[in-house]
Order: structure tokens, then sequence, then C-alpha cells
């Protein structure tokens, strides 16, 4: 009896584009085949530079990036990327290295995976990133814009200004801070927070929503560590007080 083909993964009747950026042989040559029978089209980068040079040749769907590269730290493979481009990076790094992890989705990671992981693990995280991706380029934005609190955020263009002056924010704080701008004065729990933003297949912990946060208040608390506008409520969530 013949074996029924798993249907590939798809982009716009093409396979999903995935840039690997790993330097251990051995993960190479596993990764390649797992990623290749579940129907991913994987190009490899063994160092840092070689990862940005075929970043910008292979326009890739996703980028799977390990922390401890050659020439070029993963970290910094980040930055560069998330200067000019919102393509899906998901980290890969090891269980020792939880600072870096942290400072891993500072720098704009969309998620991370630790070593060592199951293929399976990886294969449903890439996928739920494709899919939230995915999900926030289809749905068109309500072209009104919020203002509370001394902010103004302009959906259409995705632009946010703090007391009149402009503020660079990546596409997920954007949403989060309109998530709680929608919701002013009421208290939105971690899960539905995490379930709006990351969606309901998020396979990760809310360390992200954290490190989100963080960033959000940075940019728009005059007062980052006893911030005003996003509460703590602790044990439960997070609320936007801008009355």
């Amino acid at each position: 009896m013949s074996k029924t083909k798993k249907p590939k993964d798809r982009v716009q009747d093409r396979p999903i584009r995935v840039l690997l950026v790993e330097d251990e042989s051995s993960f190479i040559e596993a990764l390649q085949i797992g990623l290749g029978n579940e129907g991913f089209e994987v190009t490899v980068a063994t160092d840092g530079a070689q990862a940005l040079d075929l970043f910008e040749e292979t326009n890739p769907d996703l980028v799977l990036l390990d922390l401890m590269i050659p020439k070029i730290s993963g970290l910094d493979v980040c930055r560069q990327i998330r200067a000019t481009s919102t393509t899906p990076i998901i980290m890969v790094t090891a269980k020792s290295e939880e600072i870096d992890t942290v400072v891993g989705l500072e720098v704009g990671a969309d998620d991370y995976v630790t070593k060592p992981y199951r293929l399976r693990e990886l294969v449903a995280r890439m996928r739920a990133v494709l899919r939230r991706t995915s999900a926030e380029q289809d749905v068109a934005d309500v072209n009104v814009a919020a203002e509370t609190g001394g902010l103004r955020l302009e959906p259409e263009t995705r632009r946010a200004f703090v007391r009149g002056d402009e503020v660079q924010l990546r596409r997920k704080e954007f949403e989060l801070l309109r998530l709680l701008m929608e919701n002013s004065g009421r208290v939105l729990t971690r899960d539905v927070l995490i379930d709006r933003i990351w969606g309901s297949d998020y396979v990760g912990d809310t360390k992200t929503l954290d490190v989100h946060i963080k960033r959000l208040r940075a940019q728009v608390e005059e007062d980052p560590k006893a911030p005003t506008l996003i509460t703590t409520i602790r044990g439960v969530g997070y609320r936007f007080d801008g009355s």
C-alpha cells in the first residue's frame, strides 16, 4: 500500500520558504529532512553574515534563528532584520540562555524554542506564527483613530503619537496598545491578551506578553518605572487608565 503524502504548507501556490540559521551540522541535517518532509522549503545559513545575505536574496516567509552563531550574533541578526522587515522570526536558544531569550523577544523575535526540542513542537510553533501573521495581514483595519490618555493611534497607517510626538511601535506592540485602549478602564486578563494578540493556539509562555508590556511602557509612560497608563493588576492582568 502506498503512503499518502502530507499536503505541503504553501503560500500563494508555492511552498513556505524557511531560512534556517544554524551552525551545528547535526541540527541542520535533521531539520532539512524533517521540515522538508513537512512541506517547507529550507535554505540554510551557517553564520550571521550569510543569514543577512540570504534573507535579502530569498525573501523567506519565516526565519528560524539560532542565537549562538558565528560572525554576527543571532540577536544582531534579529535586530537588523527587524529594522526593515516584519517577517516572523523564531529564535532557538539553549536552556541556559534565558536572559538572551528575553533580549531576543525585546529586539523583535515572535517566539522562541529551547534546545533540545521535538520536531513536532517546532513545526506547531512555526505554523502558529505563520497563521497569526497571515491573519493580521488579512484583517482590514478599522480606520477610526483612537485617542485617550494623551495617546493617539491611527490604525489605517499604524501610526502612534504620545503627547503629540510620534513613536515607533512594532506590529504586536501597536495591536496590544490598541486593544488596551479600546478597553480603557477594564481589566484584561493575561489569557485574554495573549489569545487576542498571539492567538488561541499560542504555545509559548507569558514572558512574551511581559516583554511587550515593558516595551510599551518605555514608549508611552512618562515614568515607565511608575506607570499610570498601563497598570498591572496583580495576579490578573493589565488595565489601561486613560481617563
